[in-house]
């Protein structure tokens, strides 16, 4: 089988990759995912094989290579994720910017390099479009094709609204403010929904993560003066490293249900 035939087994991968911002072609980053997969599995082959010396170990690469691949594939999904956040946590401070540049009189396609100039990310996708009109592109073609690709919807509602208010020829500050105040208690909406969720997160993390192994060492340690068990170094720092283990569980998850907000 083919790159080629390979890319199509994931469907949507060219557009994901757009939106991710990697310049791959699909076919390009499957060979590319491909090959790392396939040096991963090889490596372990060689630990796998080294150790044991024996002939079943030449199916590690078989057992291994496929999940590697998978989820190696899954990176689109995860850099789209991330950028979302990203643009979330700057796009109300964004808006809010190129509304107060729109107001001073300032040409939009000027507001925009502005925008480009000072916000990390959601800059980027200003820039882009400026670039793009630049190089000879109308400006409304520009922010439409900059909004196809886009990985967050709220960047896109913001574009789309410019995009339309350019094409019926009203104000655009106004209705760009409209879709800016939304945001903000979409934003607020999801604070205090994440704020319902943390009680039963932290009541959980103390249980599991502190109460527990507190009174599990205690309880391991008595029993073992009863009983005669020697708790070796090697079982204290196992002990450790599981408790350690589980409170970086705890915080991934709640660093990761936390909405990402414009923060300031």
């Amino acid at each position: 089988m083919s790159y080629k035939q390979l890319a199509k087994k994931f469907p949507g991968l060219k557009e994901k990759l757009k939106s991710a911002g990697i310049v791959d072609t699909p076919e390009e980053y499957v060979k590319k995912t491909f090959m790392t997969a396939a040096m991963f599995a090889g490596g372990l082959t060689a630990v796998v094989l080294i150790i044991f010396q024996a002939l079943w170990t030449l199916i590690v690469p078989f057992i291994v290579g496929v999940p590697i691949f998978l989820y190696l594939m899954k990176y689109v999904d995860v850099r789209i994720v991330q950028l979302q956040r990203q643009i979330d946590e700057e796009i109300v401070f964004a808006g809010r910017f190129l509304i107060i540049e729109l107001h001073s009189g300032v040409p939009i396609h000027e507001a925009f390099e502005t925008l480009a100039a000072n916000y990390e990310t959601v800059g980027v996708y200003f820039g882009e479009i400026v670039d793009k009109m630049y190089l000879g592109t109308a400006l409304e073609e520009a922010i439409n094709d900059v909004l196809l690709n886009s990985p967050s919807p709220t960047l896109r509602r913001i574009l789309w609204q410019l995009l339309n208010s350019m094409k019926t020829g009203s104000d655009v500050a106004p209705a760009l403010s409209s879709v800016i105040e939304q945001i903000v208690k979409e934003q607020d909406i999801a604070v205090k929904e994440y704020g319902k969720k943390l009680n039963p997160l932290a009541m959980f993390y103390m249980m599991l993560a502190v109460i527990a192994p507190s009174l599990g060492i205690v309880m391991l340690v008595v029993l073992a003066t009863f009983v005669g068990f020697s708790l070796s170094l090697t079982v204290l720092l196992a002990i450790a490293g599981l408790i350690g283990f589980v409170q970086l569980m705890f915080m991934t998850i709640m660093k990761s249900s936390r909405p990402p907000i414009s923060m300031g």
